[in-house]
C-alpha cells in the first residue's frame, strides 16, 4: 500500500481526495492536514510515501511547505494540488522541488496516476502544466526576472486584485488582515514599478497570470 498525506484547508476537498485515493485499492490516506504548519508536523509524525499538498493554504502556503519538507526529507515525493492553471504557478511548483503538479479540476481523473508515478520517481505534470512550463521557457528571462521578485503570497494577491476583488474579500479568503493585504499591494506596486490596480491588471494579463 502507498501511504498518502493530504493537505488542504477545505474539509470537503480533503474528503473528496480521500475517496479518490482509497478507491484505488493500493493506497491509503494516513494523515490529513488543514494548513501548512500542520502538514509539516504530520509528515514528521507519519512519514508518508507521498504528500499531496494544496498550494493555497493559510499561514504557510504549499510551496513553502514543499521547500521546508524537502530540506528534511529530500526523497519525499510531493504533488502540488491547485486551482491555479496560470503559468507562473507551475514554474514555482517545479522550482520548489515538487515531483507532481495537478489541478483540482483534473484530480478525479489524474490524482491516482500521479501518486503512483511520483512514488516510482517519475515526475507527473498535466498536459496543461507541461504547456505552461514550455511557454515560460519560450518567453525567456525578462518576464521571469520580474516575477521572481514576487513571493507566492504576493502573486496570489496580485491575481485577486487584478480580477477586481476587494482587500476585504482577499483578506477573508486567505485568513489575513485587510492591513496585510494593503501591505502586499504596496509591495507589488513598488516591485513592479506600477501605480494602481488598473496597471496591476494589465501586468497580470500580459504575463498570463489571469485570463483577459
Amino acid at each position: 500500500m502507498i501511504n498518502v498525506l493530504l493537505a488542504d484547508d477545505h474539509s470537503i476537498v480533503r474528503a473528496g481526495l480521500r475517496r479518490i485515493v482509497e478507491e484505488s485499492g493500493d493506497m491509503v490516506v494516513i494523515a490529513e492536514a488543514s494548513n501548512g504548519r500542520e502538514a509539516i508536523q504530520l509528515v514528521q509524525k507519519n512519514c508518508p510515501d507521498v504528500a499531496v499538498i494544496d498550494i493555497s493554504m493559510p499561514d504557510v502556503d504549499g510551496l513553502e511547505v514543499t521547500q521546508h519538507l524537502l530540506t528534511v526529507y529530500p526523497n519525499l515525493p510531493i504533488i502540488i494540488l491547485t486551482m491555479h492553471e496560470e503559468d507562473q504557478y507551475v514554474v514555482r511548483a517545479i522550482e520548489s522541488g515538487a515531483m507532481g503538479y495537478i489541478t483540482k479540476r483534473s484530480a478525479p481523473e489524474q490524482l491516482v496516476t500521479a501518486i503512483r508515478q511520483v512514488r516510482n520517481g517519475v515526475r507527473y505534470l498535466t498536459s496543461e502544466a507541461g504547456n505552461a512550463l514550455a511557454r515560460c521557457v519560450a518567453r525567456g528571462s525578462h518576464a521571469k526576472s520580474i516575477l521572481d521578485s514576487i513571493s507566492t503570497r504576493e502573486l496570489q494577491v496580485l491575481r485577486r486584485l487584478a480580477m477586481g476583488h476587494t482587500n476585504r474579500e482577499i483578506a477573508n479568503d486567505y485568513h489575513i488582515s485587510i492591513k496585510t493585504v494593503d501591505t502586499y499591494r504596496f509591495r507589488l506596486l513598488k516591485k513592479l514599478n506600477l501605480r494602481n490596480n488598473a496597471e496591476l491588471s494589465r501586468f497580470a494579463i500580459q504575463n498570463r497570470l489571469i485570463e483577459p
